[in-house]
């Protein structure tokens, strides 16, 4: 795995390309401008590792576009040390943002084989999320309270499990809607048995599996 010159050129255009889109966060744009996204790919699709568009890697799941994994990560509000929970492991970029921001993370994969080459690739570049496999649609409660949840897959609704498992001032970003397009919801848990909703604009996630998603 090499990280070149000319790689890191193209890193710097993406990082132009999604601070044009709105992206403010400083550092989250350093940790897109970081990561070598091309590692994720194979040699003959490496023109498209810093392109803003997401790519298939395989069991029907994808690297989500840089910009998605920007824009949710924004809204999380992110602090160094935040105990966040991933639903939706997948290629593990998202995981390696939220660590580059200092987070400590625990993030869930339903896909078996994405699951066994995540956990074993992104040790490989340095990073060591917590990693698991199962069904991460009703949270995971033995590891609670988080102070923010991010979903990475597109659910049918907002699940009560993971409000349940939030601190009180924590955060959670979920897409949300029917199986073409959803809503980017920031949920933020205001007191034990009260949250404030805030809408933002389409996406389209592949999606969320499980119990509380859509269905098995």
């Amino acid at each position: 795995m090499q990280d070149s010159y000319r790689h890191k050129g193209m890193r710097r255009q993406l990082v132009r390309v999604v601070r044009e889109k709105g992206i403010r966060d400083e550092r989250v744009l350093a940790a897109i401008g970081k990561i070598p996204r091309h590692f994720f790919f194979e040699n003959a699709f490496l023109e498209h590792a810093y392109e803003d568009k997401a790519f298939p890697i395989g069991s029907g799941q994808t690297i989500s576009q840089p910009y998605t994994v920007a824009f949710q990560t924004e809204l999380l509000e992110l602090k160094p040390g935040d105990k966040v929970f991933e639903i939706g492991t997948g290629s593990g970029y998202q995981s390696i943002v939220l660590l580059e921001l200092g987070a400590e993370v625990y993030t869930i994969e339903y896909q078996k084989d994405l699951y066994d080459k995540t956990s074993w690739f992104l040790p490989e570049m340095g990073y060591k999320p917590n990693f698991f496999y199962g069904d991460g649609s009703q949270g995971m409660p033995r590891f609670a309270p988080y102070d923010k949840i991010i979903v990475t897959a597109g659910a049918p609704t907002v699940p009560d499990a993971l409000i349940d498992q939030l601190n009180v001032g924590g955060i959670l970003v979920i897409p949300v809607g029917d199986a073409k397009t959803q809503q980017m919801l920031r949920i933020t848990k205001t007191a034990k048995n009260r949250v404030r909703t805030e809408t933002f604009t389409d996406f389209k996630f592949v999606p969320l599996m499980g119990e509380d998603g859509w269905g098995k």
